[in-house]
């Protein structure tokens, strides 16, 4: 199978970047949200791959993925991995 398209939504997009800003004013460098970025970017091409390797949520077809302190939240289908919330 080919590897899924993944999809942000305007709401999960806005959350990774208010979480690297947040981290790059906290300590006056891009070192840390440039880690914390490739680690989330890393974690949704595993769910790409592997979308059942998420926890289900209480709502039907959204499941989590914890990535450190962050939770994933994100639907998928066999063409697409859509990032609701992060």
């Amino acid at each position: 199978m080919a590897k899924r398209k993944v999809i942000w939504t305007v709401k999960a997009n806005k959350e990774r970047k208010e979480i690297l800003e947040y981290w790059m004013l906290r300590n006056k460098t891009r070192t840390f949200s440039i880690k914390l970025n490739r680690l989330i970017l890393y974690n949704i091409g595993l769910l790409a791959d592997h979308p059942t390797i998420g926890r289900k949520t209480d709502i039907e077809k959204v499941r989590v993925k914890i990535v450190r302190d962050y939770l994933i939240f994100y639907e998928f289908s066999n063409s697409e991995l859509i990032i609701l919330s992060v």
